[in-house]
């Protein structure tokens, strides 16, 4: 369990295993916000145009299977113990007392799993970073960054250009690089990186989405023009106008892949787009009441959370149920969040990064003194306060920690219960 920073033992590992990574064809997505989409979005095009396609995600909200899927099919959980005990055997042959790390033995099951189902192409998200990120053993045929901003800066680093360097070590010699908007001090280190390698830099403004009509809470319209595919008015079936920045990224990054002998039409990309599902992003659990779940736990995804709900919920006000991990920017979370709301119920992520979880509440008075605030450590019982207490016109939004969002989202598709 826990952080380690390093390729050593993640290379051990692999070697003990046969070097699995080395017989996949992969892409790699890094970026402080939107991978998961991005990654997502390539998947399910790839798949619609009848390649067996993997793609491995982090972390998971409720079951470690959700991390690895092959055609928008999870592992079961027969299959992942099966691939557990194999890569735990590796891991113990090993002439090393620094254990692999728990990130470590599942990418390691995810090349493995990838290798033996033979997958044509895999699509793998980075845990943290990208230098010394596990899935950065593979020698990925396409790179992408989706964006960069503060986050994880106990390891990654204090500033956007420290934050860039440890995003760019994804960037491997003659790779093309697939660039999202991001800030200059960010690009330039990227750009430079690439230089020093000689990767070739594809820039996702070169792919136009526009808005072709209205949006709603289930998706929106958009006009796309990607390399030779021009498409309007096609269906995504992800709200948010922030979900256009991913995937301009995803089909840049399609647009590359087709360079590279895959065929991608528009019929594949509209019958993918039109059927995309992201759990705990901007997901509804429920419409009456409406009650909104998102794992907006950095200043960049709650404002693009912010901004999505404006502009999906005009002048709704929000009851907010948050809870936050410790090494989190919670006042500039809460700053941007905590605007619309009508209360905020304060709750306990699971596990030892918690500590300091009431930190919210204070905030919440300091920047909102007007807004009542409530803490509950139990996060069942939290859920159930938070949607006790909507009004009429007001909608539940269950935000913040994956921890939280994972319990929360069960017990509110559960229904109500007498607590």
């Amino acid at each position: 369990m826990g952080i380690k920073p390093g390729l050593e033992r993640i290379t051990l590992l692999l070697e003990a295993l046969g070097n699995p990574q080395q017989d996949i064809k992969v892409v790699q997505v890094a970026g402080t916000n939107g991978k998961g989409s991005t990654a997502l979005i390539i998947a399910r095009v790839l798949t619609a145009a009848g390649y067996r396609t993997g793609r491995y995600s982090s972390p998971h909200l409720h079951s470690y299977c959700e991390r690895f899927e092959i055609d928008d099919r999870a592992i079961s959980p027969g299959q992942l113990h099966v691939y557990l005990e194999k890569v735990l055997k590796a891991a113990r042959s090993l002439s090393t007392h620094d254990f692999p790390s728990e990130f470590e033995i599942l990418t390691a099951i995810a090349f493995l799993f990838f290798k033996e189902e033979g997958v044509d192409i895999a699509v793998l998200e980075t845990g943290m970073g990208g230098s010394y990120d596990a899935t950065t053993a593979a020698l990925p045929c396409l790179c992408v960054i989706t964006s960069i901003d503060y986050d994880h800066m106990a390891f990654l680093g204090e500033t956007l250009a420290e934050i860039a360097v440890n995003k760019a070590g994804i960037i491997k010699p003659g790779v093309p690089v697939v660039v999202g908007k991001m800030e200059a001090e960010a690009r330039q280190v990227i750009e430079a990186r690439a230089g020093e390698l000689n990767s070739p830099v594809r820039e996702c403004c070169r792919t136009r989405i526009a808005v072709a009509g209205p949006q709603d809470l289930s998706g929106q319209w958009v006009d796309i023009k990607a390399g030779q595919h021009q498409l309007e008015k096609v269906w995504l079936s992800l709200p948010g106008r922030f979900q256009l920045g991913n995937l301009s990224c995803a089909l840049t990054a399609l647009t590359e892949l087709e360079k590279i002998s895959f065929v991608v039409t528009d019929e594949y990309i509209k019958s993918a787009l039109g059927k995309l599902h992201s759990t705990g992003r901007l997901e509804v659990l429920s419409h009456d009441p409406l009650i909104i779940c998102d794992v907006a736990h950095n200043p960049q995804a709650a404002r693009a959370l912010d901004q999505a709900l404006k502009e999906l919920l005009p002048g709704r006000e929000k009851v907010l149920l948050v809870g936050m991990l410790d090494d989190k920017d919670a006042a500039q979370v809460l700053n941007i969040l905590g605007n619309g709301s009508a209360a905020c119920v304060v709750t306990r992520p699971a596990g030892p990064r918690s500590q300091n979880w009431r930190r919210c509440g204070d905030i919440m008075q300091q920047l909102f003194p007007a807004v009542p605030c409530t803490v509950e450590p139990d996060i069942a019982r939290a859920a159930e306060l938070s949607r006790s207490i909507l009004g009429k016109a007001e909608y539940l939004l269950v935000t913040g920690s994956f921890f939280v969002i994972d319990q929360a989202r069960q017990y509110l598709l559960s229904g109500p219960r007498v607590m």
